[in-house]
């Protein structure tokens, strides 16, 4: 009886302490930053009929810059599947490799307004992590501003 009872206190103790720990993690601020991609290596490969069409596939591997677009910060990489060009949307998965680590991202790419991916992953300092990466058109001509939010 007296083992039972200590299972039991042992246990309680246990649920406290991960409940503690999910509360502690699910308050964690995020963590959020910027940078510019300057979108010089896109490649559209035309797939189906001709022209813009369901199916086509683009391809890129750019340069970040720090929220300034003076300094090199990182890059990124990945790929891009049109789904509607009446739409013009993208289905996407990409990886951006920064200082610390990468972060993965995928969703829907819009060729106007902003566009909102989910962070679905991450390495080194970026392990575990989750949160959204806003995407928009600009400063200049060929390029993003991505705006992350990092939780974990």
């Amino acid at each position: 009886m007296r083992r039972s009872l200590a299972i039991i206190a042992v246990l309680a103790a246990l649920a406290v302490v991960v409940g503690m720990a999910s509360i502690s993690s699910a308050g964690a601020s995020p963590k959020k930053f910027t940078v510019i991609e300057h979108a010089t290596t896109d490649t559209v490969i035309d797939t189906g009929a001709a022209g813009d069409s369901t199916g086509d596939l683009l391809t890129f591997h750019n340069e970040l810059f720090d929220e300034t677009d003076s300094t090199v910060v990182g890059s990124d990489q990945g790929q891009c599947v049109r789904i509607d060009p009446v739409a013009g949307t993208w289905e996407c998965a990409f990886t951006n490799v920064l200082d610390g680590g990468q972060l993965m991202v995928d969703g829907p790419f819009h060729d106007t307004g902003e566009s909102l991916f989910a962070i679905t992953g991450g390495t080194g300092s970026y392990k575990g992590s989750r949160g959204t990466m806003r995407l928009l058109a600009g400063p200049g001509a060929n390029e993003f501003t991505f705006i992350f939010r990092v939780i974990g």
